[in-house]
């Protein structure tokens, strides 16, 4: 463990002018506090905030973040309040503690809401000032490297896949790739032990029987450099064992076929010299391609810089290849970070790009998952580039789609998207994007995301906008839905329901105003039942449910949205026109189904009511069964019929084949009862067809 007078001497190094006094002070006192605690290993508990104070004099933090190293835990851990650590040592120091301290426990939380808190808490804080994160980095490292003491395995793995899934990504979108590859192995060795010991085990022997093979590949590099005149530092290494199994798992091979597990890094004094090296380098050895990426023109979203390629060596060998000046390779080693050092004026905002995406996650996420999920995926994903018409860049994970890029915009353009250009030909939204592409998003004011998206989007700012809006329609929705079954229940009470009434049942229900009631019918968490028991006590026309008054009219569904605040059964297809009803459980939208639906006869469990479309209704599929003769041309004859009558085909596939028929299943989109039952006449007058009906089930 680090001595007191040895962290002096280290912040010393690159600050002379640092008040000893006040980081003294801060050392006697996280000894003081957290006094006779023991940590997992047995040291002493204030070794570990020590530790992770030197972690941040190795990347020259100021004074403020030593001190506030050293704090970390105090108001976690021990009886001290942050304001006990205003008083002592400032409101600078204090606000840092307060980021990165963990909200306090509380039992009612499941362990997926408790990091979900913690999560949201500390993305506030790092939004004001990055400081935070760079201390919580650290804290997280040195408990890494300690996490071996841990008795518990299920409780090494939890906190190994948290650093998988939130830190080492964090890590990595700041450019610490330092802290990203070693809290990756440390927690691949935790969360895939036998995968961790078979690659070590493999890669110590490749070392064994090849250990010259990077010093000869390094000197060969070098002396190519040397031959034309570029001044260049040459260093190889093996690939992180956790780098070499996600290959693996990418790429679906064994260990054996893998022919790039090292890697080589070309240090050169400028930028222009790293393009002249990377001449060098193709000229002398053949080229791999598809693995080249030049990160100094296109720089990724964490500020990284550098060139990638890869090689073949001899006997076919392929090797990777880095190329960056030392202004770049001092960024790549601790990245936001290395701005940071003492009294540069040029300290980055901490408000960059992709942690404002977090922070508007932060505010659009409504539970504990969906926050994890949306941030994970803002900040876990190979990235692609992406352009505007004008030429603006944006970065983008792998699988990302129109939508994505809309959103990556700005919200309020991925909120109007309605269609997409892609390299000037339209596509459809859910088009998957590739480097390089540019992406034209057209809009409408009176457009609003599609619950559908969700099933493609990659970005977790997309997830999370998309969510927002279907959650406030689906609530406005709700809220109409539930108003007309509260006006149908109040014409089955004695008596005209007022104000009056209205306001004494929201007492007894423990509501705070009307939405709320409307709200809880729509979503079905009140019965109609205790509805009436709330706005007349002592209404009992009878004990059994079925001598309370039945419903006396059809809620219309016009003006709601499927897929939102109901949805079309998938079992009957109704369209307009169809006798309808619907299913209504607690906390799902209301499932709609044909008065013919075999549901009806079953036993679920929930509330139906009697529906009705409402006048004007549009837009419905229908599923037909449809047998035609075996003979060429029927099935197009069968198509033409569908677009005469201006209907879609949604879905065809065939059922069954003979050598006289072919029997098809046909999802239709139709306006209404009368346009499906048009086209069935029409498919039952040609001779192309044997049969034709509609499927309710």
């Amino acid at each position: 463990m680090m001595r007191q007078y040895e962290l002096v001497e280290r912040v010393r190094a690159y600050d002379p002018e640092v008040d000893e006094d006040r980081l003294n002070r801060a050392y006697v006192f996280t000894v003081q506090m957290h006094g006779t605690q023991k940590r997992a290993s047995g040291d002493p508990y204030f070794s570990h905030p020590v530790e992770v104070a030197g972690l941040m004099t190795e990347l020259k933090m100021d004074e403020d973040t030593i001190i506030t190293a050293l704090l970390h835990d105090t108001v976690e851990d021990t009886l001290t309040s942050i304001e006990d650590v205003e008083n002592r040592f400032g409101p600078e120091v204090a606000r840092l503690v307060d980021g990165v301290t963990k909200l306090s426990k509380i039992e009612a939380q499941t362990e997926d809401e408790r990091a979900a808190e913690n999560l949201r808490k500390f993305l506030l804080a790092i939004s004001d000032d990055i400081r935070v994160l760079l201390v919580k980095l650290a804290d997280r490292l040195h408990n890494m490297r300690t996490l071996h003491f841990i008795k518990s395995p299920e409780k090494r793995r939890r906190i190994a896949r948290e650093t998988m899934d939130i830190y080492a990504p964090l890590a990595e979108r700041i450019g610490m790739y330092e802290y990203m590859h070693e809290m990756q192995l440390l927690a691949f060795e935790q969360l895939e032990p036998d995968a961790y010991q078979t690659i070590t085990a493999r890669l110590a022997q490749i070392r064994e029987n090849g250990d010259k093979l990077i010093e000869e590949i390094s000197q060969s590099i070098a002396s190519a450099m040397d031959r034309s005149g570029i001044k260049a530092k040459v260093s190889g290494r093996e690939k992180h064992p956790y780098s070499i199994w996600k290959k693996m798992q990418e790429r679906h091979v064994a260990f054996e076929q893998l022919s790039d597990i090292n890697a080589f890094r070309i240090i050169v004094p400028d930028t222009e010299s790293c393009y002249r090296a990377l001449g060098v380098l193709h000229r002398r050895w053949q080229m791999v391609p598809g693995r080249f990426k030049d990160f100094i023109s296109t720089p990724k979203r964490n500020g990284y810089r550098s060139i990638h390629t890869t090689i073949m060596f001899a006997q076919n060998m392929r090797i990777e290849v880095q190329i960056r000046s030392q202004e770049m390779h001092r960024a790549a080693e601790y990245g936001l970070a290395a701005h940071w050092a003492y009294k540069q004026d040029d300290a980055p905002d901490g408000q960059a790009g992709w942690l404002r995406d977090l922070i508007e996650i932060l505010e659009t996420s409504q539970d504990p998952e969906e926050l994890l999920e949306n941030t994970r995926m803002a900040m876990y994903q190979d990235r692609i580039f992406a352009f505007t018409p004008k030429g603006a860049l944006h970065q983008l994970p792998k699988g990302s789609t129109p939508v994505d890029f809309a959103y990556a915009v700005h919200t309020d353009l991925g909120d109007r998207a309605v269609g997409a250009k892609v390299n000037g030909r339209h596509v459809p939204l859910r088009t998957l994007l590739n480097n390089g592409d540019m992406v034209e998003i057209l809009s409408s004011k009176a457009h609003q995301p599609e619950p559908a998206w969700l099933n493609f989007v990659a970005t977790g700012k997309a997830r999370a906008a998309i969510r927002r809006h279907v959650r406030h329609r689906e609530r406005d929705e709700l809220i109409q839905l539930g108003r007309q079954v509260f006006e149908d229940i109040c014409s089955r009470l004695p008596g005209k329901i007022g104000a009056k009434a209205i306001k004494a049942g929201l007492g007894r229900l423990q509501l705070d105003s009307e939405d709320e009631l409307m709200l809880a019918i729509g979503s079905g968490k009140l019965s109609d039942r205790r509805v009436m028991e709330a706005l007349v006590p002592g209404f009992d026309p009878g004990g059994d449910e079925k001598d309370w008054p039945s419903q006396e009219r059809a809620i219309s569904i016009r003006g709601l949205t499927p897929g939102v605040s109901f949805e079309l059964g998938e079992c009957c297809h109704p369209v307009p026109g169809d006798r309808i009803v619907g299913l209504r459980r607690e906390g799902r939208p209301v499932e709609v189904h044909t008065i013919h639906c075999e549901r009806l006869s079953g036993d679920t469990e929930g509330d139906w009511l009697d529906l009705s479309w409402g006048q004007g209704s549009d837009g419905g599929s229908a599923r037909l069964r449809v047998i035609i003769h075996n003979r060429p041309g029927m099935l197009a004859e069968m198509a033409g019929i569908f677009g005469f009558h201006k209907a879609n085909i949604i879905n065809l596939r065939m059922t069954a084949r003979d050598a006289s028929f072919h029997t098809f299943e046909v999802d239709l989109e139709v306006h209404d009862l009368p346009h499906l039952m048009r086209i069935l006449s029409a498919l039952r007058a040609s001779d192309a067809v044997a049969q034709a009906d509609r499927v309710f089930g």
